[in-house]
């Protein structure tokens, strides 16, 4: 008698499709290349909003708030998921090539998605809409805060013991196009003491084409309550990069590629590291010419007095 083979195909529909919304997304995209009924189920929308929920709580937010991510035109969690999950890669000549239409192409209004997780699970949970179409918004330094002031956050995001192992997702959504981009590393970066107030500083960055996306969670001293969450964004010398210029990296971001894998979590505290170390240097070389200009001043200065003097003695 031959021989038969079981594969896993064999299995029941139900059965599969309930193993594979147990996979996360990068193991979920490559069972779907495996053969091409697993990659019917992996394509099942269900299975990706699941995914997307559980491992954005915002996104459930953002959805009863707008038709981004359900009704007609909504955004494919699939899509979201490829957008949001990898890390963004854009250079200068990206950041830099001209946008068809002139400012067509620019977001017109910003969604915020932002999650701060504390030992894998959300503390905090936020949506915030972004209007950017104004001259106000366009001209100013881009800045956008999903708690403090009028929106605190729950009692219950205490980390008292252990900001420092926070984790902070800072997903930004263009509702126009559907389009997204993550512009946090996920892990911080960097943990410091505030200068006055003592609260701890936790920042996640993300460095796009010389410009740094930089995610802030203030930490209260006392209780370790998260008191500040908010995002900004700085160029190499140190200024405030204006809200039109952020939403062109961010629109180069949205459409460029992505970096994926184990290692990206690393490489965007390197590639922070090296933003840090170059602005340190750039700041140094500054102040340095400074010093040259005002020795240069200061000798023009006293060879004219020299001048003066020399003048009025010998008349």
């Amino acid at each position: 008698m031959a021989a038969t083979t079981t594969t896993v195909e064999d299995l029941p529909g139900d059965v599969l499709a309930c193993a594979l919304r147990r996979l996360d997304g990068p193991s979920l995209a490559a069972a779907s290349c495996a053969t091409a009924g697993l990659r019917a189920l992996a394509d099942d929308p269900d299975t990706w909003r699941a995914l997307c929920l559980s491992r954005w709580p915002s996104l459930a937010a953002a959805a009863e708030q707008r038709c981004v991510l359900s009704g007609a035109g909504a955004v494919s969690h699939r899509r979201l998921f490829a957008d949001a999950f990898p890390f963004p890669c854009v250079d200068d000549a990206a950041a830099a090539a001209p946008l068809d239409g002139d400012d067509q192409r620019l977001p017109g209004e910003l969604v915020s998605a932002v999650d701060v997780y504390h030992g894998g699970a959300a503390v905090v949970s936020r949506v915030v809409e972004t209007s950017t179409s104004s001259s106000w918004f366009l001209t100013s330094p881009f800045r956008v805060d999903a708690v403090g002031g009028k929106s605190p956050a729950p009692a219950a995001a205490s980390v008292a013991s252990s900001p420092a192992e926070l984790e902070l997702s800072w997903i930004l959504l263009d509702p126009s196009t559907g389009r997204a981009v993550n512009v946090s590393s996920r892990r911080a970066v960097a943990v410091e003491r505030h200068w006055y107030t003592g609260d701890t500083l936790v920042r996640y960055a993300v460095v796009l084409a010389g410009c740094k996306f930089e995610a802030t969670v203030s930490c209260s001293e006392e209780a370790g309550q998260i008191t500040e969450v908010s995002l900004a964004a700085d160029d190499a010398d140190g200024a405030a990069v204006s809200g039109e210029g952020c939403l062109r990296l961010l629109a180069a971001a949205m459409a460029g590629p992505r970096k994926g894998g184990r290692g990206q979590e690393g490489e965007a505290k390197r590639r922070y590291d090296e933003f840090v170390r170059r602005k340190r240097g750039r700041k140094e070389s500054k102040a340095r010419r400074e010093v040259l200009v005002d020795l240069c001043c200061s000798a023009v200065s006293a060879v004219a007095v020299i001048s003066f003097l020399a003048a009025v003695v010998l008349r």
